[in-house]
């Protein structure tokens, strides 16, 4: 029922009448599983291991001291109509914007939700950075970013070189 919840993006009533249990007994539930889920962030969420100088990794050898990439993802979610316009992104959908960071093997390291959509990717990275448990980075460490995000100490964005020969 959790997953089919979050995977669908179902209310309580569709749940009730699909699985056949009353809205309280599928709500504690539902609440029980993301409490243990909660529970099980340093299960879920990998510590960062930079590339190490001696990779010979053909994705990520030119990339020492990396920690891994982020980037900005768009979920559609359903909100009050008062609130519908800053949900609105660029393509005017009613989305919330996530970040997520992977390690270079794809492990998530970090994930920040709650973002409205007409928020820039630039914006919820600050966030992250400056949140007392947010996204941290080593001296001397960065992660790759995406061409969105402006240059930021530590995050290092792509750029492509144009053949104008």
């Amino acid at each position: 029922m959790f997953l089919h919840i979050l995977a669908h993006h179902l209310k309580n009533r569709v749940i009730r009448f699909y699985f056949g249990r009353s809205g309280e007994t599928i709500s504690r539930y539902f609440n029980l599983v993301l409490t243990s889920m909660m529970k099980l962030n340093r299960e879920l969420l990998k510590k960062p291991e930079p590339i190490a100088e001696d990779s010979m990794d053909e994705k990520w050898r030119w990339f020492k001291h990396c920690l891994g990439a982020l980037d900005g993802t768009h979920i559609k979610v359903k909100v009050p109509m008062a609130d519908k316009a800053r949900y609105r992104n660029r393509k005017g959908e009613i989305t919330t914007n996530v970040l997520g960071v992977c390690s270079p093997n794809g492990q998530f390291i970090y994930v920040l939700t709650g973002w409205e959509g007409s928020a820039a990717d630039g914006r919820v990275l600050r966030d992250a950075i400056s949140r007392r448990n947010g996204l941290k980075v080593t001296q001397g460490q960065y992660y790759l970013v995406d061409a969105g995000i402006q240059i930021v100490k530590d995050f290092l964005p792509h750029f492509e070189v144009s053949d104008t020969t």
